[in-house]
């Protein structure tokens, strides 16, 4: 094929139409593809695994350009023949990538001790690379025939990517997420027509590609049927996975949704009871039976729906952790943050005159209210006369109303993404950070108790560590005079949960009192409460044998016991190290099967028949009889003392001593608002070695390793046409160092500002999906827009250009320090203005972001830079990845707002290395000598 059968855009209108419309369909078919990957992941495994495998699948564009660099004059003649086999190929390897990855999937648990573990997910890499390299042959092909009009055709790819996006968007509601690649299949046939019909010739190319449509069709839909292969493979290691291994287990409600593929299972094996004291099996006459359905979003939970219990069967709520405020507050005004599967809720109703709970996730609420089954068994909970329903964000809701309330509850919300082992992913935890609890303080009445309970299974304990250090935060905050020693009480449970009361105004006597024979009665273990009283020599001990547990003894060690000597604590003496188990690390979630109704859905099996601690024993009170009294309280495990530790710390030492302790605990911000990053950067180096220690936090570990390999894979793609090309082309380029600068800066502000504000916007919006579908469409549509108005300036570009980065850089920069406060304006207003304004929010930096990657191509284009023009669109997708893996390792450690902070410095750094791209292409030796 010859380029001379397809009409460019310089010809007729049609033709130039049809032109564009085919860029716009493929860029749509491949974003369309890349979220659809995403949610397969997300559902499959684990989300973060999704955004890597997508990241570096990206690197299919820049492997492209240094096929194309190298191939130049030879692509630039048979651009047509590349962009028409590319096209054809596009979707049968969709489908083909997807079916096989599916009989592949690996298990992140296992990525260290199993080594095929490894092999499978560079499997999964390259069978979701090849789809993208076709698209990505078949962009170049036809970016390289118009790159002397190079803002029109971007404009096209970034509005089509844009729409696909949106389009996928609503799909999310008709399409179970293992055929959501439907979407992107859709996109591409309706480009092969248009594209084909554009050519002189087109009835055997259509025919081709409408026989290649029956097979795509065919592949996913009826293949695995005949040949009994998942479409999409969940872990065993997912929550769901046990519920459908369960024998009498039954599907009793199912819907897709932007917020969630969502899943409630029925089964006489499902006992959660997240917290509930060992007691209960002692003291209830009898434990509520078949209480619980379990309700999976995105396969991760359970999240327990509880039936309706009985007068009879009500006492259970006793022992449960959410009862603790009703203990010291009679029929309250309760508001609970977060409805999720309803047992907090349910708690409430029982104890309160009248609960107001808020859902931030529509689709729940929907179901609640809507199907038969589920309103039945939670006794129509919603409709409950006592309670109110505020359909968005509790912490939102809380931030700007007036009302007062005597308790505010917040018990395991986001429990899953906290609660099982796949959950490493780094995500946004909002509900948690120092502002939404200084909000949630704001909102009490007088004497009011806000109460917060948060999974406790991880030892050496991290994330309970975090939420104690935020809400000492917040509630000086609120009072900065205030003894916030005196409005604090936290007990909890070892390797289940962990319960934080705040009390506004504090704690009195006879409070304490009643917690103390709750507390007692429950077989908890007390942290902290006002009169506290903890040993200071336990101090150094502790954190040095948790260090030492996890890197060993070294000079490190030493400093840091030190300095816990320095702060109060006791030189450690020989014999009185705290004793830890041999490999610390995140409870493994156990099989339910083999649970009875007991602490969590991780808990470990209970042998009724064995010996049990006396529920009335005495209480593990570290100001209790000497150890060697044969009265004395067994010791509390180490988890139990560094608890101690945190609380005595924060309270009375302004957290000094804990900020020696091995893991990060500092606060929860919106700025860096995470339950992850962990490990301190000084120590990542020494983690290689024992990465089996750190399951939990392998998400972010992966990150680093991400990075690494975007870093040498982008230098490598940046190298490769150099070193083939050098003597031929790069030679007579001058400026190539600025150039390379030029596009790696616009690779990498570009995707970091993408990321951060997708992150930033689940503030006002209250939903991550939601907030990512409005944020590409809007970053990709406005950029659209900014490319095709760059062609007025082509001209003036050398004096244009630089105000433009000069205003991109200010712009992010301010977003930066400002966008917080901003947001929090936006999360006031009805929903669907709220989705306006974060779209009009996008907008000045968006529009002004599309002028230099289309200035800089086309004038390479212009000027006759043909290799250049492909390698700078290698190193812009090269360095795109590396900027998506930077984000959150930027913003676990500094924030978001530093991290588009960073992407306006990136900006103004491509501003002095523009000038390198008109520079004039030096003489040849032959020509000269001519």
């Amino acid at each position: 094929m010859t380029a001379s059968r397809i009409s460019t855009p310089t010809a007729q209108p049609r033709s130039a139409f049809l032109f564009y419309l085919t860029v716009a369909l493929i860029a749509g078919a491949v974003i369309a593809l890349q979220i659809s990957i995403m949610r397969i992941f997300s559902v499959g495994s684990w989300a973060h695994f999704g955004s890597m495998v997508v990241s570096l699948a990206m690197m299919g564009f820049g492997l492209t350009s240094v096929v194309m660099c190298a191939a130049n004059d030879w692509f630039e003649k048979h651009w047509q023949g590349v962009a028409n086999v590319s096209l054809l190929a596009f979707g049968p390897l969709i489908v083909a990538a997807n079916l096989i990855a599916q009989q592949i999937p690996f298990n992140a648990i296992f990525l260290i001790s199993d080594p095929v573990q490894k092999w499978k997910l560079f499997g999964n890499f390259a069978l979701y690379l090849t789809p993208f390299l076709a698209g990505a042959f078949f962009l170049g092909a036809v970016f390289l025939r118009m790159k002397e009009t190079f803002g029109r055709i971007y404009f096209a790819d970034l509005v089509g990517a844009g729409a696909g996006g949106l389009l996928l968007l609503g799909c999310l509601y008709l399409f179970r997420p293992e055929n959501l690649v439907v979407v992107p299949l859709a996109l591409w046939f309706a480009a092969g027509i248009v594209w084909f019909l554009a050519q002189a010739k087109h009835s055997g190319s259509l025919v081709a590609l409408a026989v290649l449509g029956m097979l795509c069709i065919a592949g996913h839909f009826w293949l695995p049927q005949q040949l009994e292969l998942p479409k999409l493979a969940v872990s065993d290691y997912k929550g769901v996975s046990y519920a459908r291994k369960f024998p009498d287990n039954q599907r009793v409600y199912e819907n897709a949704s932007p917020f969630g593929y969502l899943e409630v299972y029925s089964s006489s094996y499902l006992h959660f009871a997240p917290g509930l004291s060992d007691n209960a099996g002692f003291n209830l006459p009898e434990m509520p039976a078949n209480a619980y359905l379990g309700m999976y979003i995105d396969s991760e939970g359970p999240m327990g729906v509880m039936r309706k219990l009985n007068d009879a069967e009500s006492a259970y709520f006793r022992y449960l952790p959410m009862d603790y405020p009703y203990v010291i507050k009679k029929d309250p005004n309760t508001f609970v943050v977060q409805f999720g599967g309803g047992i907090s809720t349910r708690v409430a109703l029982h104890n309160s005159k009248h609960v107001t709970v808020a859902e931030g996730n529509p689709e729940i609420l929907n179901a609640f209210r809507n199907d038969k089954g589920l309103r039945d068994f939670s006794g129509d909970i919603l409709n409950d006369p006592k309670l109110d329903v505020i359909d968005y964000d509790g912490r939102l809701y809380l931030a700007n109303t007036d009302q007062r309330y005597d308790v505010i509850d917040l018990s395991l919300a986001d429990s899953a993404g906290l609660s099982s082992p796949g959950g490493f992913a780094i995500v946004e935890k909002y509900a948690y950070t120092r502002e939404a609890m200084r909000a949630y303080m704001r909102a009490l009445a007088d004497g009011g108790v806000l109460s917060v309970t948060l999974w406790n299974k991880e030892e050496p304990p991290k994330s309970v560590l975090k939420l104690y250090a935020t809400m000492v935060a917040a509630a000086r905050d609120v009072d900065a005079k205030a003894d916030v020693s005196k409005e604090f009480y936290a007990v909890a449970s070892y390797l289940s949960t962990a319960t934080v009361l705040y009390k506004r105004g504090g704690f009195s006597a006879s409070d304490i009192e009643k917690l103390h024979a709750h507390t007692h009665a429950m077989s908890f273990d007390e942290l902290a409460y006002p009169g506290f009283e903890f040993d200071t020599k336990q101090i150094a001990d502790s954190l040095k044998a948790y260090r030492e547990s996890i890197f060993g003894e070294d000079d490190t060690t030493k400093s840091a016991a030190a300095t816990g000597i320095a702060s109060g604590g006791a030189k450690p003496k020989p014999g009185t190290e705290i004793a830890l188990a041999a490999e610390p690390t995140t409870a493994p979630q156990a099989d339910p099967t083999a649970r009875m109704a007991s602490a969590d859905p991780a808990a470990p099996a209970v042998d009724p028949t064995g010996p049990v601690a006396d529920p009335t024993g005495p209480g593990a009170d570290p100001t209790g009889p000497d150890a060697n009294s044969p009265d004395a309280a067994p010791a509390p495990v180490p988890a139990t003392v560094m608890g101690q530790l945190a609380w005595h710390s924060l309270l009375h030492g302004g957290g000094g001593d804990l900020a020696n302790y091995v893991f990060d605990t500092r606060p929860l911000t919106n700025n860096r608002p995470y339950f992850a990053a962990y490990v301190k950067p000084g120590d990542l180096s020494r983690t290689t070695d024992r990465l089996e220690l750190f399951q939990d936090e392998w998400g972010y570990l992966l990150l680093w390793a991400t990075l690494a390999i975007a870093a040498i894979a982008a230098l490598v793609l940046v190298a490769i046409p150099v070193l083939v090309g050098w003597r031929t082309i790069f030679s007579r380029t001058p400026g190539q160092l600025r150039i390379i600068a030029y596009f790696a800066c616009l690779g990498l502000g570009y995707i970091m500002v993408e990321v951060a504000l997708i992150a930033k916007f689940v503030l006002p919006l209250g939903n991550p999906t939601v907030s990512a579908s409005i944020l590409i469409t809007g970053m990709l549509v406005f950029s659209g827009l900014g490319s095709l108005t760059s062609e007025r300036f082509m001209a003036r570009a050398r004096t244009t250009m630089p105000i433009i980065f000069a205003a991109i850089g200010a712009l992010l920069i301010a977003y930066g320090f400002l966008i917080d406060p901003i947001l929090d304006a936006i999360g006031r207003l009805p929903y669907a203005l709220r989705l306006v304004c974060c779209f009009l929010l996008i907008a000045p930096p968006a529009f002004l972001m599309g002028f230099p990657m289309s200035t800089a191509m086309t004038w390479l284009g212009r000027l006759g830079k043909n290799a250049m023009f492909l390698w700078a669109w290698g190193i812009n997708g090269s360095f795109s990845v590396i900027g998506a893996a930077l984000v959150p390792i930027i913003a676990t450690s500094f924030g978001l707002g530093t991290v588009l902070q960073i992407s306006g410095i990136a900006y103004l750094i491509a501003a002095p290395a523009f000038f390198a791209i008109f520079l004039p292409l030096r003489t040849s030796r032959k020509t000269a000598a001519a």
